[in-house]
């Protein structure tokens, strides 16, 4: 039976699903090591070990704006359930099958889930919380994303050692969340909604603060994502080190994130969405510039840490931002907008790095990241002004 949506079961599984997200891609990193020497013999194994981790990304970004539409015409609760029981059986099918492109395909399906559990976890907790209950909310999910990174990305690290299909049994966990979805979850009234917000489709849609969100996640992820694509890579250059201290190094940041995240609501007490924008910008070009020129393990922690700092304050405040001028009848088509660019930026990531860290290397790679980072601090700055 339903719940009311203030109670803890619900805010459980609300957190709980949105933690399937951060597992999606990265829980599996550790892997790819050891996955492209087990498929060393099949041409341009490099690439196509890298796109297992990277293309359900790609779409994520296709159906989340087919799933926004569908749970703005017909509601959130069904397809949620329908997504998780997908998320279950998709990402645990690596673990069995013998040829990449079978399992690209299984990853292509749990892409698909993804996005349905990403857009519609986050619309909900739009629709049952308004104001400073929302932001904090925003950021307790975000925090709980990176949490769950890190148990989830420590474990895959640990799994990866006994063998790269390992880290792929993990998805199993989402079917012990399908019940709580289909128990617990209340169908919010949306047009009650609405009018709680005092919102109707006939405001001004604010294209502007959308298009730069959405800009913003596209080009923070395409950096973000050499974390988990590429650094197992430069610390295995740098320090010859295994998958689980890979695993370990990639959680960190995301141990970080959690914690900047869970401040949200702090921070943004006292400062503008833009403000927030540049410190995120700013910090995580700082941490991948030390990244860039670490000769030891412990140093690209240092460097982790302080990128995941600002990670952790970027989706929280995407969220916040759009959500609080959105018309609530586009709510979910607005965020499968953002969700698309999110994960779209994920894909693109290892495309462009890939060829780029073969010329330059991954320091440099490393390098140029965080000075685009700098730049769009800057700008963040910038627009905080004028718009003041």
């Amino acid at each position: 039976m339903s719940l009311k949506a203030d109670s803890f079961l619900v805010k459980a599984t609300l957190l709980l699903s949105s933690s399937l997200t951060i597992m999606a891609g990265a829980t599996i990193a550790p892997s790819l090591p050891a996955m492209r020497d087990h498929f060393a013999a099949t041409p341009n194994a490099d690439y196509w070990v890298r796109l297992v981790l990277t293309v359900p990304a790609l779409f994520i970004a296709i159906g989340a704006p087919i799933v926004g539409t569908a749970i703005d015409r017909f509601g959130r609760k069904t397809l949620l359930a329908f997504a998780v029981l997908l998320y279950g059986l998709a990402g645990t099918s690596g673990a069995m099958l013998n040829e990449i492109g079978l399992i690209l395909v299984g990853r292509v399906l749990l892409g698909l889930s993804v996005a349905g559990i990403m857009t519609t976890a986050t619309a909900l907790i739009a629709d049952y919380y308004v104001g400073s209950a929302r932001a904090q909310f925003l950021g307790f999910q975000a925090a709980f994303m990176g949490l769950g990174g890190v148990v989830f990305l420590s474990l895959g690290g640990i799994l990866a050692d006994v063998s790269w299909r390992m880290p792929f049994f993990i998805y199993l966990l989402a079917l012990l969340i399908l019940p709580l979805v289909v128990f617990v979850l209340p169908e919010p009234n949306r047009t009650l909604v609405s009018q709680n917000l005092g919102i109707d489709a006939t405001n001004a849609f604010p294209w502007h603060i959308a298009g730069l969100t959405y800009a913003a996640a596209l080009l923070s992820q395409v950096v973000f994502y050499l974390i988990p694509v590429q650094l197992p890579f430069h610390l295995k250059q740098l320090t010859s080190a295994n998958a689980s201290q890979a695993g370990l190094a990639i959680a960190l940041a995301t141990l970080f994130s959690a914690g900047s995240a869970i401040a949200y609501q702090q921070v943004k007490a006292r400062l503008s969405f833009m403000g927030i924008y540049a410190i995120a910008f700013l910090s995580m070009a700082v941490g991948y510039v030390v990244i860039s020129f670490a000769t030891t393990y412990a140093l690209v922690l240092v460097g982790l840490a302080i990128a995941g700092t600002g990670l952790g304050l970027l989706t929280p405040n995407m969220n916040v931002c759009l959500t609080s001028v959105i018309p609530a009848s586009f709510r979910g088509r607005v965020l499968g907008g953002l969700t698309t660019a999110f994960f779209l930026g994920q894909f693109i990531s290892p495309i462009l790095s890939q060829p780029l860290s073969g010329i330059v290397g991954l320091d440099v790679t490393y390098r140029l990241a965080g000075l685009l980072l700098a730049c769009m601090g800057a700008i963040a700055l910038l627009l905080g002004w004028r718009w003041q």
